[in-house]
């Protein structure tokens, strides 16, 4: 067990575990309340929280208590608050500024009301080709944003997407500079959503923007098709170094395919740019849009 001063008071505050179990109403930080548990990771719990001065709930990122006192934790969690300043963009969550000192650090991100497009396949199966389109662009639109400012997301899959009106790409927790990322000699990223040189980046290319195109190639493919395209399931750690993506469903254009193929090719340098892929989707935009009308 470990003592840290409490947000509000500056006084010893006894931590023990692994969450901080805030319950309903309990101050998070000066003005921040949560509100309920949303979720977690191995650094990170995430709260919906009510924000006094926003007078709107918010989600507050926060250093789960044991890591309080770890020097690369707070690294991580200062850099995840620089890369939110840094880029802002419609699709991309927005950051609403970071507590980085005292008690409890956290990130405080704009709350989205929607599900994670991972809940929506497991629960519904598969999107609809024409709702694959209107998606595809959406995040083209992040990750060439994203690419022209110098980053890569390397972290691009469904359960990152949350869809709202508008499709959102959420958690930067992972994203690097590329010029950062061209020097990884270890994997980074989720297994099943990895570029191969993500997987092995001392044995293939140096990673770049081409690894958020492999990833959402990941994406879209298990959009359409309501399966991953390289699961591990049992067998080797990364399937996609030894074997091709299995054949989508007969239902996708074939624009849809080509494009989503083009995504996972294993040489980076043939795939795609996120704003060529984005300019090969363009012409299935009309015909989205009447599928839609005429569902309607």
């Amino acid at each position: 067990m470990v003592s840290v001063p409490t947000a509000d008071t500056g006084a010893a505050l006894p931590v023990q575990g692994t969450s901080w179990r805030f319950r309903a109403g309990e101050l998070i930080a000066p003005g921040r309340h949560a509100l309920k548990l949303l979720g977690g990771g191995d650094r990170y719990e995430a709260y919906v929280a009510w924000d006094e001065r926003l007078h709107l709930p918010i989600v507050a990122k926060v250093l789960r208590p044991h890591l309080v006192g770890d020097a690369n934790a707070r690294a991580a969690i200062a850099a995840e608050a620089e890369v939110l300043t840094e880029l802002q963009h419609p699709v991309l969550v927005r950051s609403f500024g970071a507590v980085l000192d005292g008690a409890r650090p956290h990130v405080v991100l704009e709350f989205l009301d929607g599900p994670r497009l991972s809940t929506l396949i497991r629960k519904f199966g598969p999107l609809a080709a024409e709702q694959l389109v209107p998606l595809a662009r959406r995040m083209c639109s992040a990750l060439a944003f994203m690419a022209g400012a110098g980053w890569v997301h390397l972290d691009v899959k469904p359960r990152n997407i949350v869809m709202t009106s508008s499709p959102r790409l959420i958690d930067l927790s992972v994203a690097q500079r590329i010029e950062t990322a061209r020097r990884a000699r270890r994997p980074v990223g989720t297994d099943a959503y990895m570029a191969p040189e993500q997987c092995d980046p001392a044995r293939f290319s140096t990673i770049g923007p081409a690894a958020d195109v492999w990833g959402l190639g990941a994406t879209l493919f298990e959009a359409v098709s309501g399966r991953q395209a390289f699961p591990a399931d049992g067998g080797p750690r990364f399937p996609q170094l030894h074997a091709t993506a299995p054949r989508l469903p007969d239902k996708v254009p074939p624009l849809l395919e080509m494009a989503i193929r083009a995504c996972l090719v294993d040489d980076p340098a043939q795939r795609p740019t996120a704003a060529e892929l984005d300019d090969l989707t363009e012409p299935m935009a009309d015909w989205s849009a009447r599928a839609v009308r005429r569902l309607r």
